[in-house]
């Protein structure tokens, strides 16, 4: 996949930087490449369902802005994005204590991306890696609104 400008790395970059869900999370950006992108987190109680699990509500939230940006990557300099759709499969609990969410174009296009997330959990001394969620995400590329910042 290609870039449709050349500075899409430090777009995301500047463009995390500004969500307060994900600063809030713990996360920050591990991968940005053109129609991908990797948001690393760890496992903090204050993230936790009452089974001390990473709370379904967070993973959906990492995946949702992984997979965001992993589209925002291949949109134009005054495009911006907003998620209208999304579905997730929790295949095992959230346990962390290291996090990954990626998020993988599969059709890019001028209005609407299709982009395919996955969750994971390593050990902090492995890079052995369990699948614990996946995502189908339906994303807009959006232009000419100054709400939507680009």
């Amino acid at each position: 996949m290609q870039a449709r400008n050349p500075d899409f790395a430090q777009r995301v970059q500047e463009s995390f930087a500004l969500q307060g869900a994900m600063r809030t999370l713990g996360a920050s950006l591990a991968a940005v490449e053109p129609g991908r992108v990797v948001i690393a987190m760890r496992h903090r109680p204050e993230l936790t369902q009452q089974h001390g699990f990473v709370h379904a509500g967070m993973v959906a939230a990492a995946l949702d802005s992984a997979c965001g940006f992993a589209a925002f990557t291949l949109m134009p300099l005054d495009a911006g994005v907003l998620t209208i759709e999304f579905k997730i499969n929790l295949l095992a609990p959230a346990r962390g204590p290291l996090l990954e969410f990626e998020g993988l174009v599969t059709k890019g296009g001028r209005t609407i991306s299709v982009v395919d997330g996955k969750a994971w959990q390593f050990e902090t001394d492995s890079r052995e890696k369990k699948l614990i969620a996946t995502m189908t995400a339906t994303v807009m590329t959006v232009v000419g609104r100054d709400d939507v910042r680009h």
